[in-house]
């Protein structure tokens, strides 16, 4: 009977495994479509608790329809606006700035030889271009410009899904065999979603207020830009705010030098630890983390399957994964290893002994 229940998990496992390639490999050449698709979906999961809160005061659906799309839409035009202007200046600068860079890297390794080590110039930046970093952020904001373009899909699809969002529910009871249980279970996987997508968001937004904020002062070039490069990249953890702080840093030591540059570190890194020890923890839980491996992979295969935007979305994506398996008992063993490391609680010994000393 064992002999048999192995001989046919074989080929069920190797079917999974050819079904999931196929899927991905259509997500792919798909994404044309999804990317717009995920953008509105994700902008509708922000945007539905203050639609939801204005109806419950009393304001016509259409009236807090109009209000909600109406701030969502001028959001999205400031956003294109500043990645427009800000990147084509930027876009403009950068073989100078690349140039600079070089140029101080060279005197860099030139005092470092001269203490002794024997550094050859080229091997290095094949091995290491420090310019790269300015052509990634380069890259993945005009990605992000070009989803742009797609602005009256995106929000009408955004509407529509508002607009559904209300009767879904409905929906689900006429459709359901055991409405009670499968619509709790639906409402806590999109309470979960809706709590993490608007918590994220806005301390995002606070990241990357203090971060442009921090960089007017010094006199960096084009703050606006690394503030909302920061607020974007901080929707994927630990990760996200080295690859922020990484062009931001290079363009102080370009244009200012070595102390301000040190001190762009020294904001970067206070502004993080700030925010992702003290207020993301407090306001979200820590049970609605990912660990440091799952942000990493996921980052690589959605930046892969759907580019620059799908870096972006990557964590959103993972954690609406995860929150959906966290929410059935079946499949909340996989949510956990998902997740960061659980904190040890002390043992009952450990707390009578305590009680027993004191």
């Amino acid at each position: 009977m064992n002999h048999e229940a192995k001989e046919s998990s074989g080929p069920g496992i190797l079917i999974t495994m050819a079904a999931f390639i196929v899927v991905v490999a259509g997500l792919r050449v798909a994404s044309p479509i999804l990317i717009p698709l995920l953008l509105s979906a994700f902008i509708a999961v922000i945007s539905s608790p203050p639609l939801f809160w204005l109806k419950r005061k009393g304001v016509p659906t259409i009236i807090a329809m109009i209000i909600v799309i109406s701030a969502v839409l001028i959001l999205v035009l400031l956003i294109a606006a500043l990645i427009g202007t800000s990147l084509d200046d930027f876009s403009r600068n950068l073989p100078l700035y690349q140039e600079r860079l070089r140029e101080k890297t060279n005197v860099l390794l030139a005092w470092i030889g001269h203490t002794g080590f024997d550094i050859s110039i080229d091997k290095l930046y094949e091995v290491f271009n420090p310019s790269i970093a300015m052509r990634l952020v380069t890259k993945m904001l005009s990605g992000l410009s070009g989803v742009l373009t797609n602005g009256f899909l995106i929000l009408f699809t955004v509407i529509f899904i508002l607009l559904e969002a209300s009767s879904f529910s409905g929906k689900l009871q006429k459709i359901l065999t055991d409405p009670a249980k499968s619509l709790a279970y639906f409402d806590k996987f999109m309470h979960n979603v809706q709590s993490y997508m608007v918590i994220k968001t806005l301390v995002s937004i606070g990241t990357g207020i203090a971060v442009a904020i921090w960089l007017a002062v010094l006199g960096v070039d084009f703050p606006l830009l690394w503030g909302l490069l920061a607020f974007l990249l901080n929707y994927i953890p630990n990760i996200g705010s080295i690859l922020a702080a990484i062009p931001a840093v290079l363009l102080a030591f370009i244009q200012l030098g070595k102390i301000p540059a040190i001190l762009t570190i020294a904001g970067y890194v206070t502004v993080n630890i700030v925010i992702g020890n003290f207020v993301e923890p407090k306001l979200m839980g820590r049970g609605l983390g990912l660990s440091t491996l799952v942000v990493f992979l996921s980052l690589i295969f959605w930046g892969w399957v759907f580019g620059p935007v799908g870096m972006l979305l990557s964590v959103p994506l993972t954690m609406t994964l995860k929150i959906a398996l966290d929410s059935k008992e079946d499949t909340r063993w996989l949510a956990i290893l998902m997740g960061e490391m659980p904190h040890k609680k002390p043992e009952q010994k450990d707390i009578a002994a305590s009680k027993k000393e004191s």
